[in-house]
């Protein structure tokens, strides 16, 4: 079998509808929906099926339907007897990534995203309300929200903000650090509003303001990381099994207790997903290909990016899975089920 790194997706990758297909073609990706339903207490496939785009982003929904399509689309590799040599996700992403790794098991990750979400959904909510109601979408009135910077280096762009807070420009962050060009900052109204014209005239070619529930990956959800910390606290962490990377450090994990404080302090800190895939092809002898284990193909997109000669190839439906496990479109892999 060659070596293959499995990469979860995070919120942004559902759609309405996500996964059924799995449910239908393989036996251990109905097993994965059944825990859920058991688990969660409501039917995933109806979840699935009933909501609409705008209900999908809700993060309380969002983060366990994600966590049940990527895990349903694990286990039909794995019943192709295709299994990873490393594994790691892109916020959400990382804990279908730890059931992958085997430090926590199906039912915890999903009590896990459960809990996580709701306590995100639950600041986002109290961010909206003590703003008014409105994302930050220009201007400085508005709730904290997030932008993409476009054109500036990585090192530059966080070189830039430790200039500008020790000038006295507050609540601005890194907080997706997701490819060569491009990484998305969290910041109050005040802060994107003013980092808008700094970064422009530092260079950038674009500032785009996103349609996110709320600034992400930010001290900003310190409440959502105070709420979800008693859950995580209960759950075991198990040292991982196989090579698992981290949104934080963008290194390897080396053990469970190391998994869970990361955990927590993934919430309110960036996602340093250029590390993580330097990581990845430096830590794992022989990679061969890369697997986007789930809905979407953003992280296809982020790891060409990085300019990786090692592809990556989508895994997250039923006929993406087909042409893996038998080479129609993967000639580098060669496995067989």
């Amino acid at each position: 079998m060659k070596t293959i790194a499995f990469l979860f997706p995070g919120q942004g990758a559902q759609y309405p509808g996500m996964g059924l297909d799995l449910f239908e073609a393989s036996p251990e990706a109905k097993k994965i929906f059944d825990t859920a339903g058991t688990v969660l207490g409501r039917d995933m496939v109806s979840l699935l099926r009933d909501s609409d785009a705008e209900t999908l982003k809700r993060t309380d929904v969002s983060q366990i339907a994600l966590s049940a399509a990527s895990l349903a689309a694990a286990a039909c590799l794995k019943e192709r007897g295709i299994t990873p040599a490393a594994c790691a996700g892109f916020s959400l992403g990382e804990y279908p990534a730890l059931v992958c790794a085997g430090v926590i098991s199906v039912k915890d990750c999903f009590r896990l995203t459960e809990e996580r979400g709701r306590a995100m959904q639950a600041a986002v909510d109290r961010i909206m309300e003590e703003s008014g109601g409105a994302v930050c979408s220009g201007g400085e009135s508005g709730a904290p929200g997030m932008a993409a910077v476009i054109g500036l280096a990585p090192q530059q762009v966080e070189a830039l903000i430790a200039e500008w807070k020790s000038g006295g420009l507050s609540g601005l962050y890194a907080a997706n650090i997701n490819s060569p060009k491009q990484v998305v900052v969290s910041g109050s109204a005040a802060a994107l509003a003013e980092a808008e014209t700094r970064f422009m005239e530092a260079g950038a070619r674009r500032f785009i303001r996103l349609q996110v529930a709320g600034p992400f990956h930010s001290p900003f959800m310190k409440e959502a990381a105070e709420a979800f910390a008693p859950t995580l606290e209960q759950i075991q962490f198990n040292d991982p099994a196989i090579n698992l990377f981290s949104n934080v450090t963008g290194k390897i994990i080396q053990s469970g207790a190391e998994a869970k404080a990361l955990a927590l302090r993934q919430i309110t800190e960036g996602v340093r997903w250029t590390d993580e895939e330097a990581a990845i092809q430096q830590s794992c002898t022989g990679l061969e290909a890369c697997l986007e284990v789930g809905p979407g193909n953003v992280l296809q997109g982020l790891w060409r990016d990085a300019g990786s000669e090692i592809p990556c190839y989508a895994a997250g439906t039923v006929s993406d899975i087909e042409n893996v496990s038998t080479n129609t479109n993967t000639p580098a892999l060669e496995i067989k089920s």
